[in-house]
């Protein structure tokens, strides 16, 4: 059985080397399209096509998101299913800063080196495209959705300067605050005037006196989107956003609680109206699987 198992590595590791031209070519095809999440139809395209030429089963449009796409192929049986993850989108101004590329050409170079293996393998494989990672990242409602509840074990890279086989990940909330307060001239009848930005300012204040009493793992980081029209015109309106970090999924419930009283603690002082609303997914802290980090070590 060992032998025969490293003689199908050593088959896979001889696919690899022959795909190694043509991903090379994929890789910096996608990285010479930078497509923002939710926009990546180039990479879309190419990488369900050449998996479609391979012999997979591919589509598009999967659980309804325009550019994820799911492709299968099985072996003497459904089970194992072992998926592998493609990334495929791009930063705003600074394309694949992040290696997207990378992520989405490693998932597709595995599938196609494992595919000429399968009528000796037991199981399958999937692939699926999991766009916007950097926005609201596709495997939120995917798996929301199900779409993971029958594949055995799911897996996938990210480039980086050296090799890691667990890292962690903070569970992240994203928290946008809008105030609604009133406009005035802010010379000849300031006193008319109710003062959105003045919430926002206070709301990062109270946030800063935040810090000193939250634990180590805690990250809390913001800006300012909308802050006012003219320096002549009281803000009418102030938009603020938040990502609020922690090591556990409960403890951030708790700490994301005590930040949402900080912009109610601004609407309070300056008497502006505070709408909350999650401007992106919400994710949960990375748990590490043991043992499939020691098979990729192995």
């Amino acid at each position: 059985m060992e032998n025969d198992l490293r003689t199908l590595k050593q088959k896979a590791w001889g696919e690899v080397e022959r795909l190694k031209p043509r991903l090379a070519e994929i890789c910096l095809a996608i990285h010479a399209h930078p497509e923002l999440g939710g926009e990546e139809f180039f990479a879309l395209d190419l990488l369900s096509r050449e998996l479609a030429a391979a012999g997979f089963a591919v589509e598009r449009g999967y659980f309804g998101i325009p550019t994820a796409f799911h492709a299968v192929r099985a072996g003497r049986a459904a089970r194992p299913a072992v998926a592998f993850l493609a990334e495929y989108d791009a930063l705003p101004g600074l394309g694949h800063a992040c290696g997207h590329n990378i992520i989405g050409t490693a998932a597709l170079g595995a599938a196609l080196a494992l595919a000429p293996l399968l009528a000796a393998l037991p199981g399958g494989i999937h692939v699926f495209g999991t766009p916007a990672e950097e926005t609201n990242g596709a495997k939120v409602p995917l798996a929301a959705g199900g779409a993971f509840r029958d594949i055995d074990a799911a897996m996938m890279i990210h480039p980086s300067g050296r090799t890691v086989l667990t890292a962690p990940s903070l569970a992240m909330d994203a928290l946008e605050f809008r105030f609604r307060g009133r406009a005035a001239h802010a010379a000849s009848a300031p006193h008319e005037g109710i003062n959105a930005l003045d919430a926002v300012i206070l709301t990062f204040n109270a946030v800063n006196a935040l810090r000193q009493h939250v634990r180590p793992d805690v990250r809390i980081h913001g800006i300012i989107t909308r802050g006012g029209e003219a320096p002549s015109i009281v803000p009418e309106e102030a938009v603020a956003r938040f990502y609020v970090r922690a090591a556990r999924r409960k403890y951030l419930d708790e700490v994301a609680g005590r930040v949402v009283n900080c912009a109610r603690a601004g609407a309070l002082a300056t008497g502006a109206e505070l709408t909350v609303n999650n401007f992106e997914y919400s994710f949960d802290e990375m748990r590490n699987n043991a043992a499939l980090a020691g098979a990729m070590q192995a």
